[in-house]
């Protein structure tokens, strides 16, 4: 307690010093002991996955279990290697009911070609990691029948913004102004752009996404309709009124609980007049947060 009576925000624990606990005839327990590196071979064998040295599954569930993660802790491993720690953690969610999840990072290391992991056609250890993923996740799908467990992932690469940096040539400030008439960098596909959207936007990554086609361009619905985007390059005057209707219909089937925001590219409309549209249609019927890139 405190000196105001109230419950005090520390914690007091005891030290027990091993060679006091020895003479009293008390043997530390090696709970690492019982895990063989073998169980690891065995256990990436089972899934025909070639690797080295990896990390026993059951181990790490078992770290997993008694370091008591809560219902929604994410787990990180930024030596991912083959993603034991990925497979443990589906493991370990299968057996107790969980919900947890991890995010592991490896860099994109080439593998020997010669190598039994280059003979079996993988070219980097993350290849491998993503391969174990889908592989254990059906395995432990199969051996937890009466699991929901969720074994799906998805893989970043680590790459430079989407947007073009502002460098004004200052001597030619009419072909800078030319130039960058479209700030997005050639080649970065819609999900490219979706994704850099929504960490600029805090949104978590694993939020779902839902995709669907009007008049021949992708609309995508994030979190259930708090965001949509349309990412495509051209938009005509003449498909205004289809894409935003569209956006609309599937609003009102979602029915967000929160105020929805919806983001095109800015240099897809053929003018302002379309782009007004645009942003007319959908204010007039309850979104007022739409907004260009």
């Amino acid at each position: 307690m405190d000196q105001d009576g109230n419950p005090s925000k520390y914690n007091i624990y005891n030290k027990l010093w091993l060679n006091d606990q020895q003479e009293k005839g008390k043997v530390p327990s090696d709970f690492i002991g019982k895990f063989e590196n073998r169980q690891s071979s065995a256990e990436l064998k089972e899934l025909s996955i070639p690797f080295d040295y990896a990390k026993p599954v059951r181990l790490l569930a078992y770290l997993l279990e008694i370091f008591r993660c809560n219902e929604h802790d994410i787990v990180l491993d930024f030596f991912a290697g083959s993603a034991s720690l990925s497979h443990a953690v589906m493991l370990f969610n299968a057996q107790h009911g969980k919900n947890l999840r991890s995010i592991c990072v490896q860099l994109p290391e080439a593998v020997e070609p010669e190598s039994e992991a280059g003979k079996a056609g993988f070219k980097t250890i993350t290849e491998i990691a993503r391969e174990r993923i889908r592989r254990a996740g059906r395995k432990i799908r199969d051996e937890f029948v009466d699991s929901d467990i969720d074994a799906g992932f998805k893989s970043f690469r680590l790459s430079r913004s989407n947007i073009s940096i502002w460098n004004p040539d200052r001597n030619d400030l009419e072909q800078s102004l030319l130039s960058h008439e479209e700030h997005l960098v050639e080649g970065r596909n819609e999900q490219d752009i979706l994704y850099e959207l929504l960490l600029k936007r805090g949104v978590e990554l694993a939020v779902p996404i839902e995709s669907r086609e009007v008049n021949g361009k992708n609309i995508y619905s994030i979190g259930y309709g708090v965001l949509f985007a349309c990412l495509v390059e051209k938009i005509s005057r003449e498909q205004v009124e289809d894409i935003a209707q569209g956006i609309l219909d599937w609003h009102t089937e979602l029915s967000p609980s929160s105020d929805t925001h919806v983001f095109f590219r800015d240099s897809a409309f053929r003018d302002d007049v379309s782009k007004t549209n645009m942003a007319a249609i959908l204010e007039q019927n309850g979104i007022s947060h739409v907004r260009s890139l």
